[in-house]
């Protein structure tokens, strides 16, 4: 059985409710970037957005940049980049710099975007469905070929690039890691199945939710003759990650971070709530379907609590 593996997810409204200035943004990431290092996660992840409404928001390659030369060992990722932001070639070269200045830490998450207003405001196309997952298809080839080969060119219909140099190549070796981001049966989880080094679907509310997305790919991978034990299983335990060591603690959290016109109780339906002895069990049912990576976003960032308890005892207790 592979390595327990758990990954942060920092998105730009984590640190909605602190009323963060964008002088601090940078630096309310790098301590928590590095408080989960010292605290043993696998990885941190930022998600890629270039506005949403009038929101403070860094874009995340160059954050990520910036991150490699502050941290030392924890990987760094994108949950997930979009596609059509940029054009692959260039995010090949994007990335392989990245793996380079952090010495082999890069994760790619990538997916075809789903934010309709950023991309009119932005002048980027966005197409129907098939046609975006059409292009990422296409663009994880593109980036995987200019990773791994000496010069590359590509012909298809949406991406064409002829003898293309990306030097120097990625540290690690195939290639870094690429994860898949999205859930959708008709036309991602084929993409998953013929290029992912990992899957994710994002949060699903229930566990036969789960099961019955595992079957569909494994189907997809028979088709498409891939070994589907060669994607390495992951999860969301929930939307967002509540923890505390007493149920007081935990009911002072969540009136203070559930929508208004929702009860504890509904809110608890999507999201990971619980003592730490609770969220192990609920973690546990995952682990028992050969889950290897769990992905969390824990619901009171930017304070790091949640982060620490987590750390200190589901961590500990499973690895």
């Amino acid at each position: 059985m592979r390595e327990l593996k758990f990954g942060v997810f920092l998105p730009f409204y984590a640190f909605s409710h602190e009323g963060t200035q964008t002088k601090q943004y940078f630096g309310y990431i790098q301590d928590i970037a590095l408080k989960c290092e010292r605290l043993g996660y696998h990885s941190l992840w930022l998600d890629d957005h270039l506005m949403f409404k009038d929101s403070s928001i860094l874009e995340c390659w160059t954050t990520l940049s910036a991150l490699s030369s502050k941290t030392r060992t924890i990987r760094l990722g994108t949950m997930a980049t979009c596609n059509s932001f940029r054009h692959p070639a260039l995010l090949a070269k994007m990335t392989a710099t990245i793996d380079n200045i952090s010495k082999g830490r890069l994760e790619l998450g990538i997916g075809s975007g789903i934010q309709q207003a950023e991309h009119v405001s932005y002048g980027l196309p966005f197409p129907k469905p098939s046609d975006r997952t059409s292009r990422l298809n296409e663009s994880v080839e593109i980036i995987k070929k200019m990773w791994t080969q000496e010069k590359t060119s590509y012909a298809g219909k949406h991406y064409q690039i002829n003898e293309a140099f990306c030097e120097p190549k990625p540290v690690q070796k195939p290639h870094p890691p690429i994860t898949i981001a999205g859930g959708g049966e008709k036309l991602t989880l084929k993409v998953t199945a013929q290029h992912a080094d990992r899957y994710d679907w994002g949060c699903l509310t229930s566990l036969e939710q789960y099961k019955h997305k595992m079957e569909v790919l494994q189907k997809y991978c028979k088709a498409t003759g891939r070994d589907y034990r060669e994607i390495e299983k992951s999860c969301w335990p929930g939307g967002q990650v509540f923890i505390a060591s007493q149920r007081r603690e935990l009911d002072e959290k969540l009136s203070q971070r559930k929508p208004r016109n929702m009860s504890i109780g509904d809110f608890e339906k999507t999201n990971l709530v619980g003592t730490p002895e609770q969220c192990l069990r609920s973690i546990q049912q995952y682990v028992d379907l050969g889950v290897t990576f769990f992905m969390l976003f824990f619901g009171d960032l930017p304070s790091t609590d949640g982060l620490k308890l987590f750390a200190e005892t589901i961590i500990k207790t499973l690895n």
